[in-house]
């Protein structure tokens, strides 16, 4: 395998279910292609060289007939299916009964077989400004530590109803203490508000970072996956929905002191899309967007 400096590892496997189909595929109307192929390119310009797409089967036929073809032509592109078989030997008993994927855990440990460098991990369905990955590439030429990039939770909300983030807390060296999520979260009143893991309603800090599934990993990350799945699966009572989350290890790592995680402040907003609707809202301004990068 050829050796990169920098890899882009995008988590595409969701099933979508809020956005009615497979949003990872939806084209943005206007432009022809999806907010995948965008965050693409934008790696590509940040120095990535290799991208491993972790996707659901389902999708694999349409992906391949349209949007494979229109990616950079210098880019090593590798598919990886997120099996809901691809579990341990004595687990298959749970993969059995399951329907929808593991979770981003489980997806981001599929790339580990094609991963031997830094890389950035993203969601397909998010966009995340030019220069957030341009952050994370400057990181690792620096820096051997994890990172990621943090948006201001203020301008992460959605018309279409309450979303659920992770409220980051960093410490004095700019390194992220935690990740706690909170449901529901949208302004009332023009205060922010939330609903912590206790279901207590609670104020959010204006200027609060949210971890929009941004960040940049180290191959040792997915040992840590390995001996997390494990686990997971020996502890789920109910291993047919529960899901094994990403995040969820790089707090242990975090509390365990094995790693820290620089936290970066984004410089461009996050557009996302959980609903149908928004896909459309946003296609304006991201026709706008790319229309000045262009220039």
């Amino acid at each position: 395998m050829t050796q990169h400096s920098l890899t882009l590892i995008v988590l595409a496997g969701g099933l979508g279910s809020r956005f009615g189909g497979n949003k990872q595929i939806a084209e943005i109307p206007g432009l022809g292609c999806t907010i995948m192929e965008l965050s693409i390119q934008d790696a590509v310009k940040a120095g990535v060289s290799q991208a491993v797409i972790i996707i659901n089967k389902k999708i694999r036929a349409e992906f391949e007939a349209t949007i494979l073809p229109r990616l950079p032509e210098s880019l090593e592109v590798i598919l990886v299916e997120q099996a809901i078989s691809a579990v341990p030997n004595g687990y298959e008993h749970l993969a059995a009964e399951r329907l929808k994927p593991w979770g981003t855990g489980h997806a981001l440990l599929c790339a580990k077989p094609y991963v031997n460098n830094p890389a950035i991990v993203i969601t397909a369905d998010d966009y995340y400004g030019e220069s957030s990955f341009a952050i994370i590439s400057e990181h690792f030429k620096q820096h051997s530590n994890w990172a990621m990039v943090g948006y201001p939770i203020k301008d992460t909300l959605s018309e279409e109803g309450g979303v659920n983030r992770g409220v980051c807390s960093v410490d004095s060296h700019q390194h992220l203490s935690d990740v706690v999520e909170y449901l529901d979260i949208k302004l009332e009143n023009n205060v922010l508000k939330g609903n912590n893991p206790h279901g207590e309603r609670l104020q959010i800090a204006d200027d609060a970072l949210g971890s929009m599934s941004f960040w940049g990993i180290t191959p040792s990350l997915f040992n840590d996956l390995e001996t997390g799945f494990i686990e997971f699966l020996e502890n789920t009572d109910n291993g047919v929905t529960k899901e094994y989350y990403l995040p969820n290890e790089i707090q242990l790592a975090i509390q365990d002191n094995r790693q820290a995680v620089t936290v970066y402040t984004a410089q461009e907003p996050w557009y996302g899309v959980t609903y149908k609707a928004e896909l459309d809202a946003i296609a304006h301004t991201l026709c706008q967007l790319r229309r000045k990068l262009n220039d």
